[in-house]
């Protein structure tokens, strides 16, 4: 695993950083105003998803592999919900924050 603080790109980095802290605050501060996202092709409405998968069931990332510079991982993802599932996630960064992240199984 990639512990949290050596992951190359520092937005990424902050709102993985704010995912495994469950800390509400601190993902919104990684976002863009106007951040989307997707799970497993399919646009979700952001703010429902992350209470969902993340905030709400416990959601917390291990980081096995990184590429694009940091805007592409690998990572064991569990929550209370669904268990542990191995996952992809791409990231677009603007500005020095997260536009968009996409995310499914691996």
């Amino acid at each position: 695993m990639i512990p949290t603080e050596q992951l190359s790109d520092p937005a990424v980095r902050a709102l993985v950083d704010a995912i495994n802290a469950n800390d509400r605050r601190a993902f919104q501060a990684a976002l863009t105003a106007d951040a989307t996202m997707s799970d497993d092709g399919s646009d979700r409405d952001l703010q429902e998803w992350s209470e969902k998968e993340i905030f709400s069931s416990g959601g917390h990332m291990d980081v096995e592999s990184e590429a694009e510079d940091g805007r592409s991982l690998v990572a064991r993802y569990r929550n209370d919900t669904w268990g542990e599932m191995r996952t992809a996630w791409r990231f677009t960064v603007d500005g020095g924050k997260v536009s968009r992240f996409e995310t499914g199984q691996a």
